[in-house]
């Protein structure tokens, strides 16, 4: 027997293999071109938030009907997978459907579970194709979608549709040679799905059944070691960034917001209150808040790349709702772009960061970060635990601090703040007023 297909094979599976090692390198890379950040605290409230939002898709149910249609999908990609394993085997020994011997009536079992997962990709695919295409969701319309975002999605709808296709198909001509005793084709009238369309290909010969099996076979590895190198350009990196972007997530009350450390510090030198760093005087600030992706921490990097352009936080965003610029999925798609303009300039021997751009002002404009609330609708409609509003505050710490480009009201509020402690221009002495005219009118 020629070895030819086994060696095909593995030099396909070896090229793939070395372009998904190269592009997992190149995101690595990208993503720590943030700061560092420790986010290793608390780590069994890390693992139960990981497998509660990540893995039990907690968040996704606020909205019942894609969040079901999603499940299916993610589902069907977890266990449909597992036959992946017998596509190895089978490729790197030349063997057919090896593990049917041993399974017997099971593998007939698991292959109709494989089947119906099939069918529930097909109708969910065809259901998010309708909403995007047909409905036209108004949350898929936004401006950032135009283009390649809009492409990215229905193409990949598209793609699990044909790969669905091709395992029926590819079950359906192995039913029907094995019925006529063809080969080692051995799957015989024990799948209900498939058994349906095989009328479509009964009239056909033997060889081109075979051709047609054949090719679906090498069209669904080939099609799967394809997704998985495609998904590292998607938007749908989140099928596996969603992980580890979870167990990193904020577990802080999303009311509470980070103080900047070198800003604490020198208030509490200035008070005579300890800071823990000794007499030393403290280190040089290289920049207050954020103007590139440098001054962002790598945890808010993985959020962009983890971004699956759902659109929950902008349809939650009450400053989007209202008309305002401000669409914190814009937020994290500009980070992703300008993260991966970087990468692709440091890779070509360009200037990389040095290049003459930044983050602020050629992606994201003062009047978006400015509309920002600080709300946190977004932070909590996000499905993976994405944190846009914490890249929105440094990015306005930073026209605040180093720029004071902030606008004329702000800067009297702070002042205001400063020697009010309040955004109005009173005496803290006189702030209750107003409890006493209350009283006053009650005497009366």
């Amino acid at each position: 027997m020629s070895i030819l297909p086994q060696l095909v094979f593995l030099l396909i599976f070896a090229i793939a293999a070395y372009i998904l090692s190269k592009r997992i390198k190149y995101l690595r890379r990208n993503i720590f071109l943030g700061k560092g950040e420790t986010r290793n605290d608390h780590p069994q409230e890390r693992w139960k938030t990981m497998l509660l939002v990540a893995f039990g898709q907690q968040k996704m149910f606020k909205r019942i009907v894609p969040a079901f249609l999603h499940l299916l999908i993610y589902v069907a990609f977890v266990i449909i997978n597992l036959e992946v394993l017998e596509f190895v085997i089978d490729g790197l020994t030349g063997s057919h459907r090896i593990f049917a011997p041993f399974l017997g009536a099971a593998y007939g079992v698991a292959m109709n579970i494989f089947e119906f997962l099939a069918i529930a990709v097909l109708v969910s695919c065809v259901a998010f194709l309708i909403r995007r295409n047909v409905m036209k969701v108004e949350r898929f319309t936004k401006p950032e979608m135009k283009g390649w975002p809009s492409l990215d999605a229905n193409l990949i709808l598209v793609i699990e549709i044909i790969l669905m296709f091709a395992i029926l198909t590819m079950n359906a001509t192995d039913q029907i040679l094995a019925t006529r005793g063809v080969g080692d084709y051995n799957l015989l009238n024990t799948l209900f799905f498939s058994n349906l369309i095989r009328p479509i290909f009964e009239g056909m010969g033997d060889a081109t059944l075979i051709f047609i099996e054949r090719f679906a076979w090498w069209f669904h590895i080939i099609g799967i070691l394809g997704f998985a190198i495609y998904v590292t350009y998607s938007k749908h990196l989140h099928i596996f960034l969603a992980f580890p972007n979870t167990w990193y997530s904020n577990l802080k009350p999303k009311g509470e917001m980070v103080n900047m450390p070198e800003v604490t510090n020198e208030v509490n030198m200035m008070l005579g209150i300890p800071t823990g760093e000794g007499n030393e005087p403290p280190a040089e600030i290289g920049r207050f808040g954020a103007k590139d992706i440098n001054d962002l921490t790598w945890v808010n990097l993985m959020n962009a790349y983890s971004c699956t352009e759902c659109g929950r936080c902008t349809s939650e965003c009450p400053a989007n709702i209202t008309g305002k610029k401000l669409s914190p999925r814009k937020i994290m798609m500009d980070v992703r772009d300008r993260a991966e303009e970087v990468g692709k300039n440091i890779d070509k021997g360009g200037k990389g960061l040095e290049d003459g751009k930044s983050l602020l002002g050629d992606y994201i404009t003062k009047e978006e970060i400015n509309a920002c609330t600080s709300c946190n609708a977004c932070v909590e409609a996000c499905p993976i635990n994405i944190d846009p509003l914490s890249i929105i505050l440094q990015l306005r710490r930073y026209v605040a601090m180093e720029e004071s480009g902030t606008p004329a009201q702000w800067n009297a509020m702070f002042q205001n703040m400063e020697t009010s402690f309040s955004p109005w221009k009173f005496a803290p002495t006189d702030r209750f007023n107003w409890a006493d005219q209350l009283k006053n009118e009650e005497i009366k």
